[in-house]
């Protein structure tokens, strides 16, 4: 009887030490965020509030594997290609707002998150929205300029890529959004500033590929959806909550 007590109590106490080493559950929330305001957009079981943009499914390229959600290569397309699967949460459009996400991507990945999504028909999700460009920084073909690198605010501002980590490994970006003041934040080095609506920011839309896109030209919406790139490779993404500011 001894034995047993004592082999449920080690097995107690393994248990217990597992759970202080691993951490925090995934797509979970403790009481301390829940208390500062956080809400999780991705509950780690289906696609609760998600759906194509510009459309009311989600993409079929799209599955649950590992906590996660992973968008992956579409039938009858090549890696690199997207198949229109972009998507965002439509339940509710943000203002001012901190979101984190976690993400890992595929050897050659390429994706994006993107804020203040304005849904155009016809148009991509990057027709209108600002992107923060998620990338394998060694082996992706758009790997070339600094601020196609991961973590960048896409083709206009670059992060600083020693604080990516590599294919297979999971990175945390937070984006804080509050009055136009933008920051990007990846693995906990503050990487990318700036202040949407400003001069600096039609400087830097000039400057990019951007410059002739109605989307931009028009003006960045003052709200929108939380969006999430399907470029053709497979990439990951949980944890992803957000808070109101």
């Amino acid at each position: 009887m001894k034995r047993i007590t004592v082999f449920f109590l080690t097995a107690i106490i393994l248990v217990s030490v597992s759970t202080v080493l691993t951490g925090q559950k995934p797509n979970t929330l403790t009481s301390k965020e829940k208390k500062d305001g956080w809400v999780l957009l991705f509950n780690g079981k289906d696609f609760t509030g998600w759906r194509q943009c510009n459309g009311t499914e989600m993409p079929k390229n799209w599955v649950i594997e590992d906590d996660a959600m992973k968008v992956f290569t579409a039938e009858g397309k090549k890696p690199g290609q997207g198949a229109g699967g972009d998507i965002i949460y439509g339940e509710k459009k943000f203002r001012n707002f901190e979101l984190s996400i976690d993400w890992k991507t595929s050897k050659m990945g390429n994706s994006g998150i993107f804020f203040n999504v304005r849904e155009v028909p016809g148009k991509p999700i990057y027709y209108a929205a600002p992107e923060v460009q998620v990338l394998d920084n060694v082996d992706a073909t758009d790997n070339k300029i600094p601020s196609h690198l991961a973590g960048s605010l896409y083709d206009m501002i670059a992060a600083d890529p020693k604080t990516v980590k590599p294919a297979g490994e999971w990175n945390t970006i937070v984006i804080r959004v509050k009055d136009g003041k933008v920051t990007h934040t990846q693995n906990g080095v503050k990487v990318v500033e700036y202040e949407l609506w400003t001069p600096a920011w039609d400087a830097l839309v000039q400057n990019s590929k951007f410059k002739d896109f109605p989307g931009f030209t028009e003006g960045i919406s003052k709200e929108g959806y939380i969006g999430l790139q399907d470029h053709g490779y497979p990439i990951w993404f949980r944890n992803i909550k957000i808070r109101e500011l």
